[in-house]
């Protein structure tokens, strides 16, 4: 990325508390993305990576701080939430792919219902994006004759064809078979060579040093610590990032 790229914020959170009752689930935090940036959040299970995925995209109400995109807040359950949300794409654990539509109709169905966009306009750029994931001999095959690795990628286009200006990620591997998750995670790689602005949540260590140009840190609903990948996995300056790296068969 260059200078000029990186003073342009996608995303700006300032602030933000999340609470569930009287648990605090992010406290106080403040964090920008850049256009082209990817950012890897990591940390122990129930640090907060997910809800701040969500929170980010307005499945979550907040009760503290701002969450903007482009400058446009992003707000639960507020009327401006449906179109400020057509530009974030969110790729969850599961794929949510309707089983009775064929893989084509599972990618166009939004695009063309939300986006009014023309038939023969999303059908080209879904088979360009099927034929850049490997995927272009599936369009007319249904989720069931998937493998988990396969319907992922197929998630991933699907997000993809609403041409969001940011993607979030979410531990999109955790429900794949082990052989499976270096293809997604290869795709992953070639949309960050590309310029494309994404948040990504993983437990995947190495993975999140490939991709990642800022690896954020969480721990207790704060940032505990931030910085380039090389210099966050090779010398964590907190003990409590040391303490969490050792817990991975991490090799270096």
């Amino acid at each position: 990325m260059t200078m000029t790229e990186q003073t342009e914020h996608i995303i700006e959170i300032n602030h933000l508390v999340k609470r569930f009752g009287d648990n605090v689930i992010l406290n106080d935090l403040t964090l920008n993305v850049s256009k082209g940036e990817v950012v890897v959040l990591i940390g122990p299970s129930g640090c907060g990576k997910s809800t701040l995925l969500r929170c980010l995209n307005g499945l979550e109400p907040i009760q503290g701080g701002s969450v903007t995109l482009h400058g446009e807040p992003v707000e639960h359950g507020k009327p401006s939430l449906y179109n400020v949300r057509q530009k974030i794409g969110m790729v969850f654990q599961s794929y949510d792919l309707f089983p009775h539509m064929t893989v084509l109709k599972n990618i166009t169905l939004s695009p063309l219902k939300v986006q009014n966009r023309s038939k023969e306009e999303v059908t080209e750029k879904a088979m360009e994006l099927l034929k850049r994931v490997g995927l272009e001999d599936k369009a007319n095959s249904y989720p069931s004759e998937l493998s988990g690795g396969q319907k992922q990628r197929v998630a991933i286009v699907r997000s993809l064809i609403m041409n969001p200006d940011i993607m979030l990620l979410d531990e999109i591997t955790a429900a794949l078979d082990p052989e499976m998750v270096h293809e997604v995670l290869n795709v992953v790689l070639g949309l960050a060579d590309s310029g494309t602005t994404m948040m990504i949540v993983t437990h995947e260590m190495a993975f999140a040093e490939a991709v990642a140009d800022r690896i954020i840190f969480l721990d207790g609903g704060v940032i505990v610590e931030e910085g380039a990948p090389a210099e966050f996995f090779h010398h964590p300056k907190t003990e409590r990032a040391q303490r969490f790296l050792k817990t991975f068969t991490y090799s270096r």
